[in-house]
């Protein structure tokens, strides 16, 4: 079974604050053996990374960047808690919205973003079934909000 706090450390990648909720929800709830992280916009020491719609102001490189933060703060809002990562069994399902124009076709790609980092750090147990949605807005004018579900051991 793959260390995940380890795997993230070998990845590089250090786990910020879980953001603060910008509206009236919390940012993740354990139930029973399923843990629902809510959606989580590329947001880093309280700032917004990135911003725009995809198609006019963000190319696909740029959206799949947002989409990785999106799944590292969901990362750390899993941990916020659950308190250890290894604690999580399968990343069940990600759920990816992209604020994009009407012609913007590509939001599989940008989702990829946080479906490959969840991979590169679960590896087997990090593979998913999702959906790649396009939407008009999102929060602050962020350019994607990924929401997840992971199965944990009770």
């Amino acid at each position: 079974m793959v260390n995940i706090e380890k795997r993230l450390e070998e990845l590089g990648i250090e786990l910020p604050e879980t953001p603060r909720p910008i509206a009236a929800y919390i940012p993740a709830l354990l139930s029973t053996k399923y843990l629902f992280v809510s959606g989580q916009i590329p947001i880093r020491d309280g700032k917004l990374m990135y911003k725009g719609k995809l198609g006019k102001d963000l190319t696909v490189e740029e959206g799949y960047e947002a989409a990785k933060i999106c799944a590292i703060n969901i990362l750390s809002a899993a941990k916020s808690v659950i308190g250890d990562l290894n604690n999580i069994i399968k990343v069940v399902r990600i759920a990816g919205y992209v604020n994009s124009t009407d012609s913007f076709e590509e939001h599989s790609k940008v989702v990829n973003g946080a479906s490959d980092l969840l991979v590169e750090v679960f590896k087997e147990s990090g593979k998913h079934v999702r959906i790649a949605v396009g939407v008009n807005s999102l929060p602050l004018g962020a350019p994607v909000e990924i929401e997840a579900v992971f199965e944990i051991e009770k």
